[in-house]
């Protein structure tokens, strides 16, 4: 019963621009209409009689017209989504640590892919947009990148941060266990450290549940933690680049990962802690460096894009990734989480090749849902923002010349666009050793983008919030 009638609900909700919250309050006069149904709550008659006369009411009128970063109105409509199918469309088993190992570890995929399409820059303009809501205390802005991969976004909202915050210091940490993403974004930080010179970097590779503190549970790990503190000297880019280019040798001894023989995902060989600042603010950013033994969380701002598999389960989504960044969040604080969503140009290519894949198995409802379940009491101190689609949407594309999708597309164009879509969908290499072997994907991926005049994927975002004191 309940989920027919939250299908209902969902479905009027995304024809209408509504917010779940929104519809409840308007058709019953309770907000958390949507979210007692989901978590198994009952309804009389009489109110499931009033939420289908609302519906039935308000099914001619205009849907809500206003500045969303999504609106099904400007854009193609979205081809329907195919039917759940399992993690690993081959029917092999997942125990192989080598098949589990993290897809976004692919450097020749990842960096083609940040290359060509657009998303670090709309995943950037989405975290922006979440700096007009936080309420930052003394000593500084804090911020948590859940994964920085080459630094592409974090780069791009700390200089939102300046221009919204050009006076107040920056404490930034940011995880990533990819030793070569870790270079990546060091290369962008010389510059950030000259338009905003009271700044906090840190960089760590550890666990999600230890990096916003910084620090580890295991004895036996805090005993081979590596804690660097560098402050940088001079007052130019050109000697910040040199400096952070040095950490070159210390990078390459310390950074190391490793497969996980219980998990197949990449794992630390030994936790890595590194501070960097401008040493002619030290006395200035003394509150502010991170002490061993001594780090609070309380953030401000936490950025989660694409911090997890897509295939993954969501109780592993929900515990070890999503929840213990919620947790660390300050008073006031926000975590804007980003994944992908699917239904796009994208998955009509691997549809075309696999057609019953769909490795977006878990929508933003329900990964909510099981994360207040896993915080327990400490939930109630949150809020959990699903929003709607036009403003948890938003869409990002391959960049393309108007030239470029013809009758004849280029060969570089189509090895771009099928290593988008692989990408993005998280496909297996032994699985795509099945389907190189001929011309398949190539005459799949034409199709898709003559059809559509270019390729474009959709990102599904959510927020947790913690309510101030």
């Amino acid at each position: 019963m309940n989920e027919a009638i939250l299908q209902e609900i969902g479905e009027f909700c995304r024809q209408r621009g509504l917010a779940e919250s929104t519809f409840g309050r308007r058709a019953v006069n309770d907000g958390k209409l949507a979210s007692r149904l989901r978590n198994g709550g009952r309804i009389t008659t009489d109110t499931l009689d009033r939420i289908r006369s609302f519906m039935a009411h308000h099914a001619g009128a205009a849907p809500a017209r206003r500045r969303m970063l999504f609106d099904p109105a400007t854009q193609t409509a979205m081809p329907p989504m195919k039917p759940l199918a399992p993690p690993l469309a081959s029917g092999q088993a997942s125990d192989d640590p080598q098949r589990n190992f993290r897809f976004f570890d692919n450097r020749q995929k990842y960096l083609l892919f940040v290359n060509t399409c657009s998303e670090k820059w709309e995943v950037a303009n989405r975290v922006s947009l979440e700096l007009a809501n936080i309420h930052p205390r003394p000593p500084a802005v804090r911020v948590f990148d859940a994964g920085v991969g080459d630094g592409t976004v974090l780069a791009r909202v700390m200089r939102s941060m300046h221009d919204r915050y050009p006076t107040m210091p920056f404490y930034i940490v940011a995880k990533e266990i990819s030793l070569e993403d870790v270079r990546l974004t060091l290369q962008k930080m010389a510059d950030r450290f000259i338009e905003h010179p009271s700044s906090v970097i840190v960089l760590t590779n550890l666990a999600y549940a230890e990096a916003p503190w910084l620090s580890v549970k295991s004895v036996t790990a805090a005993s081979s933690m590596v804690w660097k503190e560098m402050p940088l000297e001079g007052n130019t880019a050109h000697s910040f680049e040199q400096q952070i280019t040095a950490l070159e040798p210390f990078l390459g001894e310390n950074w190391k990962a490793r497969v996980s023989p219980k998990s197949g995902n990449p794992v630390y060989e030994r936790p890595v802690v590194l501070v960097l600042y401008r040493n002619d603010h030290k006395f200035l950013l003394d509150q502010v460096i991170p002490k061993p033994g001594g780090t609070v969380a309380d953030y401000d701002l936490v950025i989660a894009s694409q911090p997890y598999r897509a295939r993954a389960s969501v109780e592993f989504k929900a515990k070890r990734v999503l929840a213990p960044l919620a947790r660390a969040l300050g008073p006031g604080g926000r975590m804007i989480a980003i994944h992908s969503y699917g239904r796009d140009p994208g998955m009509e290519i691997i549809h075309k090749v696999w057609p019953e894949d769909n490795p977006f198995m878990h929508s933003r409802h329900e990964l909510l849902k099981v994360v207040k379940h896993e915080l327990g009491s400490a939930a109630r101190d949150l809020n959990f923002n699903a929003y709607s689609d036009e403003r948890s949407l938003f869409r990002y594309e391959m960049h393309t010349l108007p030239s470029e999708i013809s009758s004849s597309i280029g060969t570089s164009t189509l090895l771009a666009a099928w290593n988008a879509a692989i990408y993005v969908a998280q496909i297996e290499d032994d699985r795509l050793a099945d389907v190189n072997s001929d011309r398949r994907y190539i005459e799949a991926t034409r199709d898709v983008l003559q059809q559509h005049g270019g390729l474009w994927f959709y990102d599904e975002s959510f927020v947790i919030s913690r309510r101030r004191e």
